[in-house]
């Protein structure tokens, strides 16, 4: 993906007060530049706030719509539906709205952090970008809570199973990941967690080495054995359509939480499975979570 964004990229922001700087980069980006010129030229001050704003909007969106799906859960509503209808709207557009447990990597905490601390150096108050942060940081560990309600606090003992590590998919990165607060907060809970990750693995292994409350499958079929109840953290393809059946028999409690809402719910009541996926207004805990 980065090797795509850098060949066919959607703009290429220049800082420079140099003339010189600028035309030796309109030669060097000629070759990425030739169906329209997609570079924007400006002060080093504004290009550097872009890099921040760019990524702090798009955090902004994704916590607004992790905001209107808690709110969803409580009012009886479907985020999916909401979300297809705000989506529809050309002000709005779909990109960066899908509700979700939580945002993590490197670049949004980062930038939104970095940008609101710059704020605090200018004796400005970012209201917004505080409470973004603040949301996200709430968000990750809604998952958690929805497992313990359902376990009526009691999870001593108790085996998840966790389908995806990484913070999102076609990547190893477990940076500011859900999927460890998630672990994290099971365990002081005195759970188990048996995981399974197509490309993060080793990257779990190497932040947690033998976690006694960790257990890595090499399949996700094999994260099932033995375990009580599915989470789902991180949306790859092949989560996607997975043998309902297979997940029915295995756990011995039929129930699945999904953190990315992959799939409907009338699908997996059809299969025997209880769902319970973030801003579904069926089947949600509404007084608790």
């Amino acid at each position: 993906a980065a090797i795509n964004d850098f060949m066919k990229p959607d703009r290429i922001v220049v800082g420079t007060e140099s003339e010189k700087a600028a035309d030796l980069l309109r030669e060097v980006y000629y070759p990425f530049n030739r169906n329209h010129d997609r570079m924007i030229f400006m002060d080093i001050r504004s290009a550097e706030l872009t890099k921040y704003a760019a990524n702090a909007m798009l955090a902004t969106k994704i916590s607004f719509m992790n905001e209107v799906a808690n709110l969803a859960e409580r009012l009886g509503a479907d985020i999916e539906e909401v979300r297809r209808g705000i989506g529809s709207d050309p002000r709005i557009g779909y990109h960066f709205i899908y509700p979700g447990c939580g945002y993590g990597g490197s670049c949004f905490p980062k930038d939104v952090q970095a940008l609101a601390r710059t704020a605090r150096d200018c004796d400005y108050e970012s209201k917004l970008l505080n409470a973004v942060e603040a949301v996200n940081y709430a968000q990750k560990h809604v998952l958690f809570d929805k497992v313990s309600h359902y376990f009526q606090g009691d999870l001593k003992g108790k085996t998840v199973a966790l389908w995806g590590l990484a913070f999102k998919p076609n990547t190893d990165d477990m940076r500011e990941a859900s999927s460890r607060t998630l672990m994290e907060d099971l365990w002081k809970a005195g759970a188990k967690v048996q995981a399974f990750d197509p490309e993060a693995m080793e990257e779990t292994q190497r932040i947690y080495g033998d976690h006694e409350g960790l257990t890595l499958c090499g399949t996700k079929e094999q994260a099932l054995k033995g375990a009580d109840v599915l989470v789902i953290c991180t949306e790859w393809k092949e989560f996607r359509s997975p043998d309902f059946d297979v997940i029915a028999s295995t756990l011995s409690e039929p129930v699945v939480f999904d953190g990315r809402n992959l799939y409907e719910p009338e699908m997996l009541e059809r299969h025997g499975l209880i769902y319970y996926a973030i801003g579904r207004g069926r089947n949600q805990f509404h007084s608790a979570v």
